[in-house]
């Protein structure tokens, strides 16, 4: 993980191995079923749906699963009533922590996330306490073989709000408002995106220049995304490689 690049300060990722590849999966099958619960079982009229299934298969989510999670959102069988919970608080260091949940028991998954912040020096706290912190935008993704030029204009005449290059890939950034449809159009024009989520982008980073602070940090949030609760974890921390390395070591 690079601590110099904003995208993956934006949200903490780490490879997982192969003992938590059920877990993944169930995060995904939660998306899909609340997905299709939501907007029904049919991906070319449920956009949320769509991309929901383009996120499980990229994760090797297997079509059996995919078609189960369906039925089971738009009524096919038993369902569990998951319903989707933000959850905020300060981790140690001052970082400002936003997490996006699904759950069927929100007092377990409140108790879980407020322990998990106590033990590594942070705090949970009331909503709306960082999320004013975050700017929520769709982030749609092509790889660098595309003709730049072209997606921008593209892109910005579908009024998206900027075109970047990050991670040897383009990026095109839209309010949430306007995701599927600069989605959609981009499509249209022959532009098949690599992944195109809702993400929460911070407005500041706070740069984390202490070991032990970012070790805490660190753990919180591979803590919190290991929950079988927890769909996306954001933090608005800028680690170091140095410091990374140092703590891999």
């Amino acid at each position: 993980m690079s601590g110099h690049s904003k995208w993956s300060t934006i949200k903490h990722k780490k490879a997982k191995v192969d003992s938590q590849r059920a877990v993944v999966f169930q995060k995904y099958s939660r998306e899909l079923i609340v997905s299709a619960r939501l907007g029904g079982p049919d991906p070319a009229g449920n956009f949320r749906l769509r991309t929901a299934i383009e996120k499980a298969k990229a994760a090797g989510l297997p079509n059996d699963n995919i078609k189960r999670a369906i039925e089971k959102g738009a009524g096919a069988g038993a369902a569990e009533n998951y319903e989707e919970l933000i959850y905020e608080g300060y981790a140690a260091g001052g970082v400002a922590v936003v997490i996006e949940a699904m759950t069927d028991n929100r007092n377990r998954t409140a108790g879980d996330i407020r322990s998990f912040f106590t033990k590594y020096n942070g705090s949970l706290g009331a909503t709306g306490c960082v999320g004013w912190m975050f700017d929520q935008r769709g982030v749609i993704t092509f790889d660098e073989n595309v003709d730049f030029d072209k997606l921008f204009e593209t892109a910005t005449n579908l009024d998206a709000l900027d075109v970047t290059e990050e991670d040897e890939a383009y990026k095109v950034l839209t309010t949430p408002e306007s995701f599927q449809s600069v989605v959609e159009g981009l499509e249209k024009e022959g532009f098949k995106p690599q992944s195109a989520e809702l993400v929460r982008i911070p407005q500041n980073t706070i740069e984390i220049t202490d070991e032990k602070t970012a070790d805490q940090i660190l753990k919180l949030l591979d803590k919190l995304e290991e929950h079988d609760d927890v769909q996306n974890v954001y933090a608005n921390c800028d680690i170091s490689d140095d410091i990374l390395q140092k703590l891999e070591n």
